[in-house]
C-alpha cells in the first residue's frame, strides 16, 4: 500500500490541499487511489501512536487501522492529511524546542506500516508570518510567554525536516512553502495523489481564484494553460502580477515583539534555511519555475 501524509505544518495549509484533492474523490477512486475523510482516521492515528507509546504494535494493528480509515476495495494509494499531526498549536514550542514530537510521532506511524511505501508532504513558510499566525491559534498572551525560552531566530525548519528524516530514513519527503502554492497548486495535487498525468483535475486554481480579481478570475477561466509546468507557473505569475489583489496577498505583522531588525534577519534566515532544504538528501523541496 501506498501512504501519503501530509504532516503539518500548523498554519500553512489549513486543509486547502485536502478539499482540493476531495472535489477528485471519484476520478481518483477510478485509478485506486482513495481519499478518505480526515475523521475516520485523524483521532485514531494520534490516539494509537500515543497509546503505543514507542512500543511496538500488534501483529494486527495494521490491518484493524486500514480497515477503520478505507472502505472501497482494490486500493492502492491511501491520501491522508493532518496539519495538527506532529503538534498541536499548543505545544509547537514545548520544552523550548521546535516541534518537539516530530521523530516520535512520524517513527510511530512508521511502525503502524512498516511493510507499506511511507510518503510524507510538509508546507512551510516564512518564520515571521508564521509565529505570528501560530502564537495566535495558541492564544498566548504574548509571544515570549509561548516560546519560553526559544528565540525566533532559532526556527529553523530545516531542523523539523532533519527531524523527519532520522525518524523515517526511507519515506519520501516533499516540501513546499506556503508563498509559492498559488503557482504549485496542480503540482501538489498531483504529486500527493499519484494520479495519472493525463487527468483532469478540479481545484488546480483554489489558491489563485481567492488572491486574484474578478477580471483576473475572467482572465483564468478562458485561459488555456499549457501542460509544461515551467510554462504554467510562468502563465500564473503573470496572471498574479496583473490581478493580485493587495490586501490578499500582503501579510501584516503586527506582534511588537517582532521588530523591524528581527523581521529582517528572520526573513533572511529563512532563505538561507532554504538552500539548506534543497541541499538535504531524500527531501524534494518543489520550487516554482524548477
Amino acid at each position: 500500500m501506498q501512504i501519503a501524509f501530509h504532516i503539518g505544518a500548523n498554519c500553512t495549509d489549513e486543509d486547502r490541499l485536502l478539499k482540493s484533492i476531495l472535489r477528485n474523490t471519484s476520478a481518483l477512486l477510478q485509478q485506486g487511489i482513495a481519499v478518505p475523510g480526515p475523521g475516520k482516521y485523524r483521532a485514531l492515528l494520534r490516539e494509537t501512536i500515543q497509546g503505543l507509546d514507542g512500543a511496538p504494535p500488534s501483529e494486527d494493528a495494521r490491518e484493524i487501522l486500514l480497515d477503520a480509515i478505507v472502505e472501497e476495495d482494490d486500493v492502492k494509494r491511501i491520501v491522508l492529511s493532518n496539519d495538527n499531526f506532529i503538534a498541536i498549536p499548543k505545544r509547537v514550542f514545548d520544552h523550548g524546542v521546535f516541534y518537539p514530537q516530530t521523530e516520535g510521532k512520524v517513527r510511530g506511524m512508521c511502525r503502524l506500516f512498516p511493510d507499506d511505501k511511507l510518503s510524507f508532504f510538509f508546507s512551510i513558510r516564512n518564520p515571521v508570518s508564521y509565529l505570528q499566525d501560530i502564537a495566535q491559534r495558541a492564544e498566548a498572551e504574548t509571544l515570549r510567554d509561548y516560546l519560553g525560552p526559544f528565540h525566533p531566530l532559532e526556527l529553523k525548519w530545516s531542523d523539523v525536516i532533519r527531524r523527519i528524516k532520522r525518524a523515517a530514513p526511507d519515506a519520501p519527503l516533499h516540501v513546499w512553502c506556503t508563498e509559492d502554492t498559488p503557482l504549485i497548486w496542480e503540482d501538489l495535487i498531483r504529486l500527493q495523489t499519484g494520479v495519472a498525468a493525463d487527468t483532469p483535475l478540479k481545484g488546480r486554481f483554489d489558491v489563485l481564484s481567492r488572491i486574484i480579481s474578478p477580471e483576473g478570475i475572467a482572465v483564468l477561466k478562458a485561459a488555456s494553460m499549457p501542460d509544461d509546468r515551467v510554462a504554467r507557473h510562468d502563465c500564473i505569475a503573470d496572471l498574479l502580477d496583473t490581478y493580485a489583489m493587495p490586501d490578499a496577498i500582503e501579510e501584516q505583522i503586527n506582534l511588537p515583539e517582532l521588530s523591524p531588525e528581527l523581521i529582517t534577519a528572520m526573513s533572511q534566515s529563512y532563505e538561507d534555511d532554504l538552500a539548506l532544504i534543497d541541499d538535504m538528501e531524500g527531501v524534494d523541496l518543489i520550487l516554482p519555475f524548477n
